[in-house]
């Protein structure tokens, strides 16, 4: 069986394409796959879907749009708790799963990075949905920071957990399954209002996931 490629993850954030390809290629990656649901962006329209497709490949990057299985807005009413869309169930959903599955099958023959817009990982899908069902599955996920740096997965929940304070520590507290959830459903609802933000679509880091 052919070894497999950690997934990275990487937000576009408001880099310029010069910038976006030097953090992919500091990081080896050979495909990017645009988790958006939405791919495009109106402040940065270097990160177009077709435009980019196009400035990937004169690099030597490949780009496929996984948007419609994997993005973080879905079309059915259904996966929405709240006005927020839920995760919870949208990880369940015959589609996303195909998606994911095309994500693990393409690790074994390219180093793909799974993209959308956001600079943090814990503002984003690709992390909060994406991400934690690839490590579900027992992938190596790790995280481009805008700084070049790849952070692990599991050192990304670490910092989630911290920040929902609910770290570890006590070792008769919850268990760490049970708090890492409640901290990723507070965290995907935090994210939400973010995208929902007027004063971060007036600068331009609107969500497109």
């Amino acid at each position: 069986m052919a070894e497999r490629n950690p997934i990275l993850t990487i937000g576009h954030s408001k880099h310029t394409l010069q910038r976006f390809v030097a953090l992919l290629q500091r990081a080896r990656v050979t495909t990017v796959a645009d988790m958006r649901s939405a791919p495009v962006s109106r402040f940065l329209p270097h990160f177009n879907k077709d435009r980019l497709a196009a400035s990937l490949a004169e690099c030597g990057v490949a780009y496929v749009f996984l948007g419609k299985d994997l993005g973080g807005r879905p079309e059915r009413p259904d996966l929405f708790t709240g006005g927020v869309a839920d995760y919870e169930k949208m990880a369940q959903i015959p589609s996303f799963r195909s998606g994911l599955e095309r994500l693990v099958a393409g690790a074994k023959h390219h180093r793909i990075a799974a993209m959308c817009a956001e600079a943090d990982p814990l503002d984003c899908h690709r992390c909060l949905l994406v991400g934690r069902a690839l490590a579900a599955e027992s992938m190596d996920v790790g995280h481009i920071l805008a700084s070049g740096e790849i952070v692990g997965h599991a050192e990304i929940e670490g910092r989630l957990l911290g920040l929902a304070g609910l770290a570890d520590g006590d070792l008769l507290a919850t268990p760490r399954d049970e708090r890492l959830a409640q901290a990723y459903g507070a965290r995907a609802a935090a994210a939400d209002t973010l995208r929902k933000s007027p004063v971060s679509a007036r600068a331009g880091t609107a969500r497109r996931d």
